[in-house]
């Protein structure tokens, strides 16, 4: 039996549907379901014995201690965050209660829990902190890819928040001998994505026949995961990493986002054709860019892949066809995420903002 926390989001969902796939190991899914949260993510377990879903937040410390000694997990992954960096800027404070307040009161039960183990219970359990590349800050266009031995230069109240949990994990590790593992991912994308993120806005406002917006110039480079890759990279370093190590997953995939914007509209015009013939790029729209925009973030892989074995199994060419496939399959899912609250943060982030 495992734990994951978050696990009704893009990633965690995902995870979970790759965990179970994979293997008959059941999962007790704890998700608080905030806006990105999505049960129906996880449509498909309906009626599986092997999944346990738990509407929770990871903040609640009664709740957490409850549930570890019911189901007595060998393991928890923890992917429960707020994860939107135009989301840290409006309201920072939601970021801080998550991603710190709540990790924090997460490792301190997974801690009370861990000490009462005795024997192989206690050695071989794990606690795997799922995290992000842009802990590292920004890069210039000549630097070298994010190593595990960067410096953190956090730049958004999102990444900040982030890195502060990182912080804490690796603390209770050297502090309290929790046996930790950490993973820093670059930008996912594939099924099951919120469309606020860039290449889910992009096909659902293309095929609404809306402005495609793009911040400032549109040069902001980054490295792209396909999501299925990622979590194939977390069973690996959930079966074999070194305790208190910190693993770096990446595509090997670094695109500015305009040319992200230009192939998803070039797949797009292939697989669902404008009506009038006319090519979606002509729906770009730049808008005035966000405050403190990281130029550009690269992933260096290579100690995942040297160490545990692990390497991505699409490039960007084959994981962008099956994703826009997906969603051009999947027009009801986009339909019934796309809620009230979702329409007013997309208006009020975008409206009014273009510039030349």
């Amino acid at each position: 039996m495992i734990f994951v926390t978050g696990g009704a989001g893009f990633i965690g969902a995902n995870f979970v549907l790759d965990w179970l796939a994979h293997g008959s190991e059941p999962v007790v899914n704890i998700d608080k379901l905030t806006y990105a949260g999505n049960l129906e993510n996880l449509a498909s377990l309906k009626g599986d014995a092997r999944h346990v879903f738990v509407q929770a937040d990871i903040g609640d410390s009664a709740t957490l201690a409850q549930l570890l000694a019911q189901y007595q997990p060998r393991a928890v992954v923890n992917f429960a965050a707020e994860s939107h960096v135009d989301r840290s800027i409006h309201g920072p404070e939601d970021f801080i209660q998550t991603n710190v307040v709540g990790t924090f009161r997460l490792l301190e039960a997974v801690r009370a829990y861990w000490s009462g183990l005795e024997g192989e219970a206690r050695s071989g359990f794990r606690f795997l902190h799922v995290s992000t590349d842009e802990v590292y800050g920004t890069l210039a266009p000549t630097d070298p890819a994010f190593t595990e031995e960067h410096n953190y230069e956090p730049n958004s109240p999102y990444s900040a928040s982030k890195a502060a949990s990182d912080h804490l994990v690796r603390a209770w590790h050297h502090t309290y001998g929790l046996p930790v593992l950490t993973t820093n991912c670059s930008n996912n994308y594939g099924p099951l994505h919120f469309p606020e993120k860039l290449i889910p806005l992009v096909i659902v406002n293309a095929l609404a026949g809306k402005p495609l917006p793009i911040y400032g110039d549109g040069m902001q480079v980054r490295d792209w995961l396909y999501v299925r890759d990622h979590c194939s990279a977390i069973r690996r370093v959930l079966e074999a990493g070194q305790l208190g190590e910190t693993y770096n997953v990446g595509g090997w995939n670094e695109k500015a986002n305009i040319d992200i914007v230009k192939t998803v509209c070039s797949l797009l015009d292939e697989l669902r054709p404008r009506a009038d013939g006319k090519a979606y790029a002509e729906q770009i729209t730049y808008v005035t860019d966000r405050p403190g925009h990281d130029r550009r973030y690269a992933i260096d892989a290579r100690k995942l892949e040297r160490e545990l074995g692990w390497k991505p199994a699409e490039t960007f060419e084959t994981g962008i066809r099956k994703t826009v496939q997906w969603y051009l399959a999947n027009p009801e899912w986009v339909a019934n995420v796309q809620s009230g609250a979702y329409r007013d943060w997309v208006q009020k982030q975008y409206t009014g903002e273009a510039s030349a």
